[in-house]
């Protein structure tokens, strides 16, 4: 028997997803010989796919994470260093 509550927070795992997808989207768009940083802002402020490659997937990855929650995690990151 456990004794201790345990939290679990559905935003930190989106948080952490968010992240992993975006590594593996930077790392195609780098395979590839784009200027990640470039396009992943390029399809944040569009919302085109095509400024992501679909090589590793990207693409369909990047359409998972919601544009609004990416922007929050990005600001509260920059502010919290």
């Amino acid at each position: 028997m456990m004794d201790k509550t345990m939290t679990f927070s559905v935003k930190d795992e989106k948080e952490v997803e968010m992240k992993r997808i975006l590594t593996t989207v930077y790392d195609a768009l780098r395979q590839k010989g784009y200027n990640p940083v470039n396009q992943i802002v390029g399809y944040i402020l569009s919302e085109d796919p095509t400024y992501i490659t679909t090589h590793n997937n990207a693409r369909s990855l990047i359409r998972h994470v919601d544009r609004d929650e990416l922007l929050q995690a990005m600001v509260k990151s920059y502010l919290s260093d």
